[in-house]
């Protein structure tokens, strides 16, 4: 040991840590194979722990809090473990998920499956928020696992799902983005798939996947191992169960009560010893209270609205048939405010935008949710205490799925069904032929609330409302017209008007009912016939030419054909007859199908007149009524009421060249790059009094300079003129100057007569036209002057005048009335020199009494 290089002492102790692990790793998946193979499944075990499942597993499990078995894992497990075929049939809600997550996991351990071997495994479901929780799941369970999985979804980024996609091991999607990456994606191959996963396998076919599925499932290895998972088991899923599975062993929970079992046996085509009566399969859990209720059609939202007002502090689920419905009564309700969260989900929404309300949902400890049958299969919402179906379902089996919503596992729940007295019959007997027991209650008439006129007003109000209402009443009318069961819904025994005023509707809006299929082949039969009369008119036009060939005679009338009232073909019209038509060929051969178009079309001479020129003499004397193959009786007797046409053949050489080009480009040749490319910048003129125009800014030469005269001479001139300009100016500047001192004499002057009650300056005031001004008794002004008042009418000096009168005192509790002069400066008294005390005047007191005698 003391001669070993130092440097290979490192290397060769971490081979050994290596190796360790690996062949420990080998060893104890060699004995967990060997356990499944010894494992005896008995009714005795039920807990995870029993199970032959690795350490990581069994820590996801832990981790998740899961310990006990439902009924469909303890059956199943036991066989998909095993490697076999599992044709499983549970209610809603009783732990499928499970049931096919825990053998994918182990599966592909006890293969030793690694990053570089590809998919191993595919989990199919039908709508994307049930793939988004079956990976959640997934994560929860398998993160001690180093297995790569991914989710593959509608709605997320392609290009970056096909970046990733080569590199999962597990892959949870829906069937219509699968089959575009199996499709387009390069790289992506499930040549070594160990593990398939079917679930709500009657969901996919009854969303129309069954196509899809057949695709994905014939691009997929026959040595598979195959779970398919539902909670009904149809005719559909029987005949997928039977080209997908092999040797299948049937699984069937059925709930413990009355008739209630848990089966298991060996499915042969479908059909199995256990398999013989599937009607248990299909029963709710029994922790679920059924009701259903009796409801007219128009009070079906008032009813709607009061059972929420009455539940404000539950979690709900309100069932509607389409997802027009669901936006019209989320938007009106959402506008009432009744006092509890509200959220909405159906299929046109954005995928984010259904995630971010299935998540909120889930958080939500009191909520209502307005949702379609998009959230009726295999979603896991926690704590619902009601699902009510607003509208009934359109069979037992959608029935089932929607109120699974509620009792998960040993949870307790409610659900109601809202029934038409028309549907009530009908649905009826059918839930009673699946053993379901349904009780009927009355709504609480003392809790009932109207909100008709408020759905009225909100109509009228918002134009976005009015056209919900009227969207929501289409398609609710459509899904009953479209609905199988006609036994149960009655489209004639509905009160469509009734239930029109009930949307807030004025009137029930008008509905034609037609498939697709209808309107192309009404389409189509319009364009047959339209087809059908052309090879008339043809037919009958070759039939008229040939009458015409045998009537004429002459060298000549080989050679050249004759334009005569029947209209013989040429061999030009002969080959654009052979060529395809495009519309614009149809349409210019439209005919004006006024009243008066076949007696005008008889009318007009449709030869022309060159033709009748080089027809010779011989076709003269022909009469040019259409329509008449031999000349008429009577000659040229008869030519009178012939009409010469018109021609208004244009001649291209006389039109301007602006004739010949578009629209857009003399759009173009007008615009004002163009305009300065082609005349220069653009000049205004202004024109003397000859009428001769000038530029604005023109400038003369130096010879017109001169002829003005000396520089000198003419600087002169111009200050002169300015000046007499500015003095001018200056004068008028005064004169409004002392206008304006006029004028504010004059107001001092009325003011000041004004409240001695004197009449104003140059007013004549008699009778009833007579102003009333308040009196101030108790007042004594005395006579105040400013600068102002030393200038006469005439704006000259005047001399102070002695005041008129002295000041009285005032009273005790009255105002001081002041009269401030625009200067601020008081005037002199007598010969003295003593200022007199100023009277003050408060004029706003003064202007509220005369308003006030007024």
């Amino acid at each position: 040991m003391a001669g070993q290089d130092p440097k290979s002492r490192p290397k060769n102790h971490k081979a050994k840590r290596t190796k360790q692990p690996k062949a420990s790793d080998r060893v104890a998946i060699d004995l967990l194979q060997q356990q499944v193979d010894s494992f005896e499944a008995s009714d005795d075990v039920q807990e995870f722990g029993q199970l032959p499942l690795s350490s990581q597993t069994l820590a996801g499990l832990t981790s998740a809090y899961y310990s006990r078995m439902t009924d469909i894992q303890q059956r199943s497990l036991p066989l998909s473990l095993k490697g076999k075929d599992v044709l499983g049939a549970a209610r809603t809600g009783s732990g499928k998920t499970l049931a096919f997550l825990i053998p994918v996991l182990e599966v592909l351990l006890r293969k030793r499956w690694g990053p570089q071997d590809g998919l191993g495994a595919l989990v199919i479901s039908p709508t994307r928020e049930l793939a988004v929780q079956i990976f959640e799941v997934l994560r929860k369970i398998g993160h001690q696992h180093q297995f790569s999985a991914g989710l593959v979804i509608g709605g997320k980024n392609l290009k970056d799902e096909q970046d990733r996609l080569s590199r999962m091991n597990i892959l949870v999607a829906t069937p219509g983005r699968l089959l575009q990456h199996m499709d387009q994606t390069l790289g992506f191959e499930c040549d070594h798939l160990q593990l398939l996963v079917l679930d709500e396998a009657d969901r996919i076919l009854d969303m129309g996947f069954s196509a899809s599925l057949n695709a994905i499932i014939a691009n997929l290895p026959r040595s598979r191992q195959t779970l398919l998972f539902s909670a009904t088991q149809t005719k559909s899923v029987k005949d997928l169960a039977r080209l997908s599975l092999k040797d299948p062993e049937f699984v069937a929970v059925r709930e413990s009560g009355p008739g209630g079992s848990k089966g298991k046996g060996k499915a042969e085509n479908g059909d199995g010893d256990g398999h013989d009566d599937d009607e248990g399969v299909e029963e709710v859990p029994k922790n679920l209270e059924q009701h259903y209720m009796v409801v007219d059609l128009p009070a079906k939202l008032d009813l709607l609205w009061s059972f929420i007002k009455t539940h404000l502090f539950t979690k709900t689920i309100v069932f509607l048939s389409s997802g027009k419905q669901v936006r019209f009564v989320y938007e009106n309700f959402r506008h009432m405010r009744p006092g509890v969260p509200l959220m909405h989900m159906h299929g046109k929404q954005k995928q984010m935008q259904r995630l971010e309300i299935y998540q909120r949902f889930l958080t939500s400890k009191h909520a209502v949710l307005f949702a379609t049958d998009v959230a009726a299969r295999g979603l896991d919402f926690p704590a619902i205490d009601w699902v009510v179906q607003l509208d009934a379902p359109e069979d037992v089996e959608t029935y089932i799925h929607r109120v699974g919503r509620t009792a998960r596992y040993q949870a307790k729940g409610k659900a109601l069904l809202f029934l038409l007295p028309s549907e009530e019959e009908g649905f009826v007997k059918r839930l009673e032929h699946k053993k379901l027991d349904v009780n009927k209650i009355k709504a609480n008439d003392k809790k009932k609330q109207s909100i008709r006129s408020q759905l009225q007003s909100a109509a009228f109000q918002f134009p976005e409302i009015k056209f919900l209402a009227q969207r929501a009443f289409i398609s609710y009318v459509r899904s009953i017209h479209l609905q199988k069961d006609k036994s149960v819904f009655k489209l004639d025994a509905l009160p469509l008007d009734e239930y029109a005023a009930s949307l807030g509707l004025a009137g029930a809006p008008k509905i034609k009912f037609g498939t697709k299929q209808e309107a192309s082949d009404k389409k189509n039969q319009a364009r047959v016939v339209e087809e059908l009369r052309r090879e008339i008119e043809v037919k009958g036009a070759e039939e008229d030419e040939s009458d015409e060939d045998e009537g004429e005679s002459g060298d000549d009338d080989d050679d050249e054909p004759v334009a005569g009232p029947s209209g013989s073909r040429s061999d030009d019209d002969e080959d654009k007859d052979d060529k395809v038509k495009t519309k614009y060929d149809r349409m210019f051969a439209r005919k004006s199908q006024t009243v008066l178009s076949d007696h005008y079309t008889k009318l007009i001479d449709h030869g022309s007149d060159d033709d009748r020129e080089g027809e010779g003499e011989g076709v003269k004397g022909e009469s040019s009524l259409v329509g008449a193959a031999a000349p008429a009786p009577g000659g040229d007797d008869d030519d009178f009421i012939t009409l010469k046409r018109v021609d208004h053949t244009l001649d291209e050489a006389s039109l301007p060249s602006s004739s010949f080009i578009s629209k857009r480009k003399l759009k173009m040749g007008q615009s004002k790059k163009a305009m300065l490319s082609t005349k220069g910048n653009p000049s205004k003129l202004v024109f003397d009094d000859d009428g001769e125009g000038h530029a604005i800014y023109e400038l003369g030469d130096e010879s017109d300079f001169k002829a003005l005269g000396d520089a000198e001479q003419q600087r002169r001139a111009f200050v002169e003129r300015e000046g007499g300009k500015l003095k001018e100016q200056d004068v008028l500047d005064k004169e409004r100057q002392r206008e304006a001192r006029r004028d504010k004499k004059r107001k001092r002057k009325d003011i000041e007569r004004q409240a001695n009650g004197a009449p104003l300056l140059g007013a004549e005031l008699s009778g009833e036209d007579e102003i009333v001004h308040p009196s101030f008794s108790d007042v004594e002004l005395a006579s105040a002057s400013s600068d102002d008042d030393r200038y006469d009418d005439d704006g000259d000096d005047v001399p102070d005048e002695p005041a008129a009168r002295a000041p009285v005192p005032l009273k005790k509790n009255s105002r001081r009335a002041r009269f401030e002069d625009d200067d601020g400066e008081g005037d002199e008294e007598g010969d003295g020199g003593r200022s007199a005390k100023k009277a003050k005047v408060d004029l706003e007191a003064l202007a509220l009494q005369a308003l006030g005698r007024r």
